[in-house]
């Protein structure tokens, strides 16, 4: 039997190299899963997404999955895209041994917290209050750049990614530091700045967004008091769930969000197309 992808759906195009094409799976002319291939306008046509892939249950734990896989893989070379990504539920232990197995690697994770009914105490000594407004002008900026630098390690073209990650925060924060439903706070140790964190509402709860300590002052577990505090001002906007998102080389921050109770929601994975 032969397994291949079929175009079950019109070439949709859009701007910056954008485009995606959704694909039934076929054993022979027999239809037995789904996906979608999709190039992100903000990334171009060098990063290619397999998004949505799905068997059906008759014929799943056969290689039908593997083999949708390998052929978009070849769809999305015929794009030009030199790399490909896919996110995988982490209660999906069949995607999860796919990736491996078609040596795709982690990038990164979404992981998510079921919050206390009371919130958390923090540590003796410590003290979380708003951003002042001289703050927020100065980390604004590094926020920005470090945001578009992320992007760019992903593949993002150096201009895009300033794009996005300049409309992104004007999108996020259009009243800077008064944007209701968002916090950014800052951590003060003895009376002294020692970190900062951002939340802000997203589609299941609150989300943290950005959040660091001072170089000059880690090593000291000021880490978890920021998360402590993020924890604080989502419980008192009301919301149970608090997720983020941390890049797979991020050990100790891993660690600590491990120890603090996340866990694994989805992970994205990355490969390049040789």
């Amino acid at each position: 039997m032969t397994t291949t992808l079929r175009p079950s759906g019109p070439l949709q195009e859009g701007a910056a190299g954008a485009r995606s094409r959704p694909y039934e799976i076929r054993v022979n002319s027999r239809r037995v899963g789904a996906l979608l291939l999709a190039c992100d306008s903000a990334f171009g046509p060098a990063v290619g997404e397999i998004r949505d892939l799905a068997v059906d249950e008759p014929d799943r734990r056969r290689g039908r999955a593997t083999v949708g896989a390998l052929a978009a893989e070849e769809v999305l070379r015929g794009w030009g895209c030199r790399r490909v990504q896919a996110s995988v539920p982490a209660d999906s232990p069949g995607g999860l041994r796919m990736a491996a197995s078609l040596g795709y690697t982690e990038y990164s994770r979404a992981m998510a917290k079921e919050l206390p009914d009371a919130p958390p105490a923090l540590p003796a000594g410590t003290a979380g209050r708003p951003m002042t407004a001289q703050e927020y002008a100065r980390w604004l900026p590094a926020a920005v750049d470090g945001y578009a630098e992320d992007m760019a390690s992903r593949g993002m073209p150096a201009a895009a990614a300033r794009r996005k990650a300049e409309d992104d925060h004007d999108r996020q924060l259009p009243q800077g530091g008064d944007t209701p439903g968002n916090d950014l706070l800052v951590l003060e140790a003895a009376g002294e700045p020692v970190g900062h964190v951002w939340t802000g509402p997203s589609a299941s709860g609150a989300y943290v967004y950005d959040v660091a300590v001072a170089e000059a002052h880690r090593g000291r577990g000021h880490g978890r008091s920021l998360m402590l505090l993020a924890e604080r001002a989502a419980l008192a906007r009301g919301h149970r769930t608090l997720g983020l998102q941390v890049f797979a080389g991020n050990t100790p921050a891993l660690r600590l969000y491990e120890s603090l109770g996340y866990r694994p929601v989805r992970f994205t994975y990355g490969k390049d197309l040789l």
